[in-house]
């Protein structure tokens, strides 16, 4: 239970920083006193958590899309929410169609490593050279499209969803909040599909994580109360400074991580 709630505050620190929570969870689990690997199921079910921080944080952005939406009144909220709807398509489609692939796959520790330093080099390259001339007024099918392709990106450890999505967003021209804020809503139908999917799976074979129920209950809850404290921290952060701290972090984390595989700390698998 100890190990869940220290988890539950891991995920919560990082979901929507863009350092990969992931990535995080995975690492950590490796240093818990059995290192046991938490698994993608304790992930995305504890994202849960997390994403009802980002509904309630922003439920008016959200009312107002779901209201003009379904009004068809052509607004740009309207709009976003459509675009919301094709971007989370490339995500569901390579999500459930290499499910097994990612799972067995995409857990070692060396990749892990790769991921963070290579993204993170992305993304500070994306903030340097950013523009920074569009809000979300401006997203057309085009940029909806590339955000989607971006986001599935985050089915890779290491990536994180929040970088990769950040990342072409000021690639694109962005505004830095803009982009984040994108990144959020994004995130709703992708993070709630996968975690309600590998809840339901939970439910029926408790094999599926190495925590129960109840410890990933407990995870869920923590992830939610301080996800939803990073959330509005990071919106107030990101208005006057740059992405360049969580490059840094990430480089220095993958640095690390590669050092502790290659002297035998920890095992890659």
């Amino acid at each position: 239970m100890l190990e869940a709630l220290f988890l539950g505050i891991v995920q919560g620190l990082t979901e929507f920083l863009p350092i990969s929570s992931s990535a995080h969870i995975r690492i950590v689990g490796a240093f818990m006193p059995n290192a046991n690997d938490p698994g993608a199921a304790f992930t995305a079910i504890s994202q849960i958590g997390t994403e009802l921080a980002v509904l309630i944080y922003f439920r008016k952005d959200i009312l107002n899309i779901l209201r003009s939406w379904f009004k068809r009144d052509g607004s740009a909220e309207a709009r976003l929410g459509t675009l919301i709807i094709i971007g989370t398509l490339p995500i569901i489609a390579l999500g459930y169609f290499g499910q097994d692939y990612i799972t067995n796959n995409f857990r070692s520790l060396w990749l892990i490593a790769s991921t963070l330093i290579i993204f993170g080099l992305i993304l500070g390259l994306a903030d340097r050279i950013g523009r920074s001339e569009k809000d979300l007024s401006t997203l057309g099918a085009r940029d909806g499209v590339l955000y989607g392709f971006a986001q599935a990106m985050a089915l890779i450890p290491g990536v994180s969803r929040s970088g990769a999505t950040i990342a072409l967003g000021r690639f694109l021209g962005y505004k830095r909040e803009a982009a984040l804020r994108y990144s959020f809503l994004l995130a709703i139908p992708a993070v709630f599909g996968s975690g309600l999917y590998e809840l339901k799976q939970a439910m029926g074979d408790s094999t599926v994580s190495v925590y129960s129920m109840p410890e990933i209950l407990v995870a869920t809850v923590t992830a939610f109360v301080i996800g939803y404290a990073v959330i509005a921290w990071l919106m107030k952060f990101i208005s006057t400074k740059s992405f360049t701290p969580f490059v840094i972090y990430r480089v220095v984390l993958g640095s690390a991580l590669l050092v502790a595989l290659a002297t035998g700390v920890i095992s890659a698998q």
